[in-house]
């Protein structure tokens, strides 16, 4: 039996996703969560086989608190639903580790049949949407993705608090080389300084 916490906006339409997925035989919705609040309390409490996420939560995104849930439960299965087809919002959720997208008119073997893949370690996004996004032109990539390994490595020297001559001893470089590493990391990051790079660094988990 595939035990599954339902976390959405309070409205009728939660108590219709609970007897849409209650068609199914092997899938128990054994507790509910009415905001992003009480669903990091409720996966915190135990872990569930599912975890069927609204985007739009009262007091925060489902997208905003997604991050915390595979934080907390990296192995759980979290299924996001949102009221429409939104390519940005499907995007942004399968990157935050979502292991699927659909939409709330889904019927409820396409429901269910979701439920089923995400729990059973697959990933789910509805078909209709899944044609847009094969279709649609790829993300734009981040700065630091653009670099190669040495400057990557160089980039977290430097973010790291490091100066040229550090990062060039602990490398066993010359100094020169970590300069023209330096200047390329900037160029293709469009930055000037280090503490810019600390900063964007820092934001985007590249160092603590």
């Amino acid at each position: 039996m595939i035990q599954a916490l339902v976390a959405e906006h309070p409205s009728e339409v939660t108590s219709r996703v609970k007897e849409l997925l209650g068609e199914s035989r092997d899938i128990e919705v054994t507790e509910e969560a009415a905001t992003a609040r009480e669903v990091l309390e409720k996966v915190r409490r135990k872990p569930w086989d599912v975890v069927v996420l609204d985007i739009d939560l009262p007091d925060r995104s489902g997208l905003d608190i997604l991050r915390e849930l595979k934080q907390e439960r990296p192995n759980m299965p979290v299924l996001v639903l949102s009221i429409r087809y939104e390519d940005k919002c499907a995007i942004r959720a399968l990157r935050e580790g979502a292991a699927g997208y659909i939409t709330k008119e889904s019927s409820a073997q396409e429901l269910a049949g979701a439920v089923h893949t995400v729990a059973g370690g697959g990933r789910y996004v509805c078909p209709a949407l899944a044609e847009r996004l094969a279709a649609a032109p790829g993300p734009e990539r981040l700065p630091h993705e653009r670099l190669s390994d040495r400057e990557y490595q160089v980039l977290r020297m430097l973010a790291s608090g490091l100066t040229v001559s550090q990062a060039a001893e602990e490398m066993r470089l010359s100094v020169k080389t970590v300069s023209t590493y330096r200047s390329r990391i900037l160029a293709k990051m469009n930055m000037r300084t280090n503490e810019e790079l600390a900063y964007y660094a820092a934001r985007n988990g590249i160092v603590e």
